[in-house]
């Protein structure tokens, strides 16, 4: 009796079973076969499968059909990318963890068939600003607190029930609204690269590993920054056991020199809703940080909002009214900084009642407004160097006069020791080492010394 010699069939291009599916992403994603990617992506075929006459009955002398094996279909699920998942705490890299590769969405409005994001260039395989989904810094940060908040489990089998794949790149692709669940080889389509220097919430940190993604790939989410030494960042990852948010040592634990700075293209500025009136009643300009809303102020709050406020109040000239400096339980210091600067807009009433309203809340964060005694912000009609434009014309990418202005004041007074050349109207690091140095030469410490000028800044400057 002649012993039947079973061959591994291809995978069809038109069949839609799991299986047949399954090996055509792996072909494309060339995955090594140890990770369960298909030998056929590397030049070799599976040996052919002897199966003896021992214990098996063959009928009619026809070929049978060989049955998925679970070992490589556990491999397969296993494969595409792998982050080296840190413990909670600045510490040490944690244990591997597996990602999963590109797919599409499931559920909602983009069904297991939905078709990936449109718009892509086939010469370059980039993706076209007009064709994505436009959002702001705050919604990317808003969306993966979600997951943070939810406790999202990790998996890059399962689908939370937004439709994204519960993986590191599954994540970034929420965060960022994709159309698709995209993974680490594909994500810098959608995305400009910029220097680390340039970092802002909602930009990401990205290692793709292109000879064995397997190994080391992951991706995260940039926070900010932990205070002025920019050494570490809060990231926002989805990693074994699920997803979190702690301080991140720059770029990462492991292979934190090949991790590389991207930008969505999508990511647009404002964003805040609109309306009408002022003071607590109305909404204003986009605030880096959307307004939280009424409940997270006042008599019993105790929250990381509360402090936030008393920071940006004590910037805006509201330092007298605290004895011990902002904190999170809100007290009485609170209520009448909040009130100083509602009046200083000429608020009356309960306009100026000590709440922060939407109105409120968005001039401190913006910068605009007039500060407590009256001097203009950004919102001011002064351009003069005693009047201080605002903090958002001090941040990466940012070029403008004022940028110039605040620099030629620095090497009057001493401190340009950072400029290689310049300065100019170009914000550099060379800017806020510069104004680091002359904030930590007033005698402030963390926060009130990260190279960001703000109100008191420049006026001491200037002065």
């Amino acid at each position: 009796m002649s012993v039947p010699v079973f061959e591994e069939i291809e995978p069809a291009a038109d069949c839609g079973c799991p299986g047949c599916a399954r090996q055509r992403r792996d072909l494309a994603l060339g995955l090594p076969v140890r990770a369960g990617g298909h030998p056929a992506a590397h030049g070799a075929r599976r040996a052919l499968v002897l199966v003896t006459a021992a214990g098996v009955v063959l009928g009619g002398g026809g070929a049978g059909v060989a049955g998925a094996d679970p070992a490589v279909d556990s491999a397969t699920d296993r494969a595409t990318d792998r982050t080296a998942g840190g413990v909670a705490g600045v510490g040490g890299p944690g244990p591997d963890t597996p990602q999963g590769g590109r797919g599409p969405l499931h559920g909602g409005a983009h069904g297991p068939g939905s078709a990936p994001s449109p718009g892509a260039d086939p010469t370059t395989s980039q993706i076209s600003t007009e064709s994505l989904r436009k959002t702001t810094r705050a919604e990317i940060v808003n969306r993966a607190k979600t997951w943070v908040t939810a406790q999202v489990p990790y998996s890059m089998e399962r689908y939370w029930n937004d439709g994204y794949r519960q993986d590191c790149s599954g994540y970034i692709s929420m965060a960022w609204n994709l159309r698709s669940n995209e993974w680490t080889g594909s994500l810098d389509r959608f995305a400009d690269r910029i220097d680390r220097a340039d970092l802002q919430p909602g930009d990401i940190l990205l290692f793709h590993n292109p000879a064995d993604p397997t190994r080391g790939s992951h991706v995260t989410i940039f926070g900010g920054w932990t205070d002025y030494t920019h050494t570490a960042y809060v990231a926002y990852e989805q990693t074994k056991p699920r997803t979190r948010k702690q301080p991140t040592p720059l770029a990462y634990w492991e292979h934190s020199d090949r991790y590389l700075a991207y930008r969505y293209k999508g990511v647009v500025s404002g964003g805040g809703g609109g309306g009408s009136g002022s003071g607590n009643a109305g909404s204003g300009a986009t605030a880096a940080t959307p307004y939280p809303g009424p409940s997270k102020f006042g008599p019993g709050a105790n929250n990381a909002y509360v402090t936030q406020l008393g920071k940006l109040l004590v910037a805006r000239g509201g330092k007298k009214y605290y004895s011990l400096g902002p904190g999170p339980r809100w007290g009485e210091a609170d209520r009448r900084a909040t009130q100083a600067f509602q009046r200083a807009q000429g608020w009356k009433g309960r306009e100026a009642d000590g709440l922060p309203g939407p109105q409120t809340w968005s001039l401190l964060v913006s910068g605009k407004g007039k500060d407590i005694g009256g001097s203009s912000g950004s919102g001011g009609s002064s351009a003069s160097a005693s009047g201080f434009p605002g903090r958002g014309y001090f941040r990466p990418g940012q070029s403008n006069a004022y940028v110039e202005k605040l620099g030629k004041q620095l090497v009057k007074r001493g401190y340009g020791k950072h400029y290689a050349s310049g300065p100019g109207p170009r914000w550099t690091e060379a800017d806020r080492r510069n104004v680091e140095a002359f904030q930590r030469a007033q005698g402030w410490r963390g926060g009130a010394a990260d190279g960001y000028p703000g109100p008191e800044t420049w006026r001491r400057l200037f002065r």
